[in-house]
């Protein structure tokens, strides 16, 4: 199967999953993260605010807010298909864009750098244990991730992995994904560096 087909079967199987079945597992992988090192150690974390059949971000947002952390989530520009992250202090400071995304409104928001995000919880649609993953489609992300230099992890069920994703040579991977019922460091997967 080819990327777009992969793709598509797995969105088919998020949106056949119960609503309780979705929210529970999702509900574990992002506390899985909450309570990770990475997550604790990060001052700013960049995140999406998600939209089902993604996992729920919200708890992973609420979490870096109550303990003090600043939380940057990206502004797409579709004409160029690159990405701003923004801090957000609330959400009353989101809008929705195209595709009904959630994303920091300019006028009340301000930029953070790249170098200031120390982690980044990278969104996807498939996963394979080394850390190659299937987005929407946009490419955003692996633009981004270009010479990023913290950390990265993606919130995945564990139906979202897959053996031996098709990669191609701009795609990056993520250094761990957290699911439902364990944590897999990509790095240890690939035996090398993710640089």
């Amino acid at each position: 199967m080819d990327k777009k087909e992969i793709r598509r079967a797995v969105l088919g199987w998020l949106r056949g999953l119960s609503e309780d079945d979705h929210r529970i597992k999702g509900r574990r992988a992002a506390d899985r993260l909450i309570s990770d090192n990475r997550f604790g150690e990060a001052d700013t974390i960049g995140i999406t605010v998600s939209r089902h059949p993604e996992i729920d971000t919200l708890p992973v947002i609420r979490a870096a807010w109550k303990a003090g952390k600043r939380v940057a989530v990206p502004r797409c520009h579709p004409a160029d298909r690159s990405m701003q992250f923004r801090e957000i202090t609330s959400f009353d400071q989101l809008e929705t864009v195209y595709m009904d995304l959630r994303e920091p409104a300019e006028g009340r928001t301000r930029p953070v750098a790249k170098e200031e995000i120390g982690l980044i919880v990278v969104p996807g649609v498939v996963f394979s244990p080394d850390g190659f993953r299937i987005g929407f489609g946009g490419g955003y992300y692996d633009r981004y991730l270009a010479g990023y230099r913290g950390e990265t992890v993606s919130l995945a069920l564990e139906g979202q992995l897959t053996e031996g994703l098709p990669a191609e040579p701009h795609d990056i991977p993520v250094g761990s994904i957290m699911t439902e019922s364990r944590t897999i460091e990509c790095g240890e997967a690939r035996d090398g560096d993710r640089s």
